[in-house]
């Protein structure tokens, strides 16, 4: 299984606030991996930083065998990297459709019609929604949106960040089978932060833990899952 992103001693800033500090951490092509760790643990500042937003200050940032730390951001998306962001950040007044269509932006307006198709199989309440504005879905549907609009530029790496955050566990578990079955027909690599770590490290094949900006754990997703320490941190109530 050959990996398809690492990350070396990475340090990551906001201001004079270290967010990441010197992070290690690798997603094999093929693989779910999950990151778990508390509120402000630094795990959506280490989504932002593979992205180019903040630029990692220390460490290097490789994807695909290629160094991408000091790349602008649109070339690293144009690499074959999407971003599902935390907060979902859909485009409140355009249409389902308008939305989906923003994800296949720069890409043959012939090949849109089979990725739509695709999404919507996974996420059939889109395709009842198609003409609706996106500000005035529900918070799940729109966290489908989300996904959708990332699926749509057809990603070898999904960047999922916080997918389960505030939605009905109904809903939740719908999202998290779609991710699941996405990787098992297409083998999508998918890096998965999630504050849910009981759904998270089910799904997931290893996960790593972050406290502080720091990776305090790694191993396969079942084995995080029955570590005590874990248990006692990260799950205790939450299902």
């Amino acid at each position: 299984m050959s990996t398809l992103l690492s990350l070396s001693g990475v340090t990551a800033f906001y201001g004079a606030i270290q967010a990441l500090k010197g992070v290690d951490l690798e997603v094999n092509e093929g693989e779910i991996v999950t990151l778990i760790g508390s509120n402000g643990a630094g795990k959506s500042t280490l989504m932002m930083t593979i992205c180019g937003n903040p630029r990692a200050r220390d460490g290097a940032i490789v994807y695909d065998g290629q160094d991408i730390t000091r790349l602008p951001t649109f070339e690293i998306m144009r690499r074959g990297l999407a971003q599902s962001p935390e907060g979902r950040r859909i485009f409140p007044r355009m249409s389902v459709h308008e939305n989906l269509l923003m994800g296949a932006y720069g890409r043959p307006p012939s090949e849109t019609g089979e990725d739509m198709d695709r999404v919507f199989s996974l996420f059939p309440r889109l395709k009842e929604r198609m003409a609706q504005r996106g500000g005035t879905l529900s918070g799940g549907e729109q966290q489908m949106l989300a996904i959708g609009r990332a699926l749509m530029s057809r990603p070898r790496l999904l960047l999922l960040d916080e997918p389960s955050l505030g939605l009905a566990p109904l809903v939740v578990r719908l999202i998290f089978g779609a991710i699941k079955e996405l990787n098992r027909t297409t083998g999508l690599t998918v890096l998965l932060v999630e504050q849910n770590a009981y759904q998270a490290l089910r799904l997931a094949h290893r996960g790593y833990v972050l406290v502080n900006g720091s990776i305090t754990m790694a191993g396969a997703g079942a084995e995080l899952l029955a570590r005590p320490e874990i248990r006692a941190a990260y799950l205790e109530g939450a299902h």
